[in-house]
């Protein structure tokens, strides 16, 4: 996306409140990723008309914000109102942020008939068809709920979780483990009298296959992948 400046703006209580951002790091302030507000904004300046270069007064921001502040007033600008962006820096961002959610629909969800992960492409494909409409500036992670039950008008998909029992033989319980830990949560983790490890772990339904994958990878074929249950 390009770096040139752009305006964020906000109104309140018959306000309006300008300040001029970098596009990227304004978005990623937006999402509550840290980000310094010094690097955000261009100038320092709160305006009422930012183009006319019309300063709002310090009543104005007192009234609506509680501070004349002008760092703490842009946070806030920036949070609660409106990015304007060109139409190619939205359809980047768009399109980021489709390959964000894409990824977490894959990895979360399943074919509640099947319980088995569903194709990247069969993903997106319904996307397409149930028209759904991705917010460039909310996380992915807080739009994947509202768009799973989208895209289950138009095919069978739910967000699921897998319950698994893996088994690491005694040379490869240390790294398996690590492994497991960062794939899921670890329920519980028992030494077995020949020296291996069998551990009960809860991951996205969606990592089945990359989970069994992984441990024969690390075992060379000697681990041993139970799926218990997903729902």
């Amino acid at each position: 996306m390009s770096g040139k400046h752009v305006i964020a703006k906000y109104e309140a209580k018959g306000h309006r409140f300008e300040v001029l951002v970098d596009p990227d790091l304004a978005i990623k302030l937006k999402e509550g990723k840290p980000v310094s507000i010094d690097e955000v904004l261009v100038s320092d300046f709160i305006y009422k008309d930012a183009k006319k270069g019309l300063k709002a007064s310090p009543e104005a921001m007192r009234e609506v914000f509680g501070t004349d502040d002008p760092r703490t007033v842009a946070v806030e600008i920036i949070r609660r109102g409106e990015i304007q962006l060109t139409a190619e820096q939205r359809r980047k961002l768009i399109e980021e942020k489709k390959a964000q959610i894409l990824n977490l629909i894959a990895k979360n969800a399943v074919d509640p008939k099947t319980k088995l992960p569903i194709p990247l492409k069969r993903i997106e494909i319904a996307l397409e068809q149930a028209k759904v409409s991705i917010d460039p500036f909310k996380p992915a992670e807080q739009q994947l709920e509202a768009i799973v039950a989208q895209l289950a008008k138009v095919m069978p998909i739910k967000i699921a979780r897998a319950y698994v029992i893996v088994k690491l033989p005694p040379d490869h319980a240390g790294k398996g483990l690590k492994v497991l830990q960062s794939m899921g949560t670890v329920k519980k983790s028992t030494w077995l009298s020949d020296g291996s490890l069998e551990v009960e772990l809860e991951i996205p339904a969606g990592l089945q296959q990359e989970l069994i994958d992984r441990v024969n990878a690390i075992t060379k074929g000697s681990g041993d992948v139970k799926i218990v249950s997903v729902g």
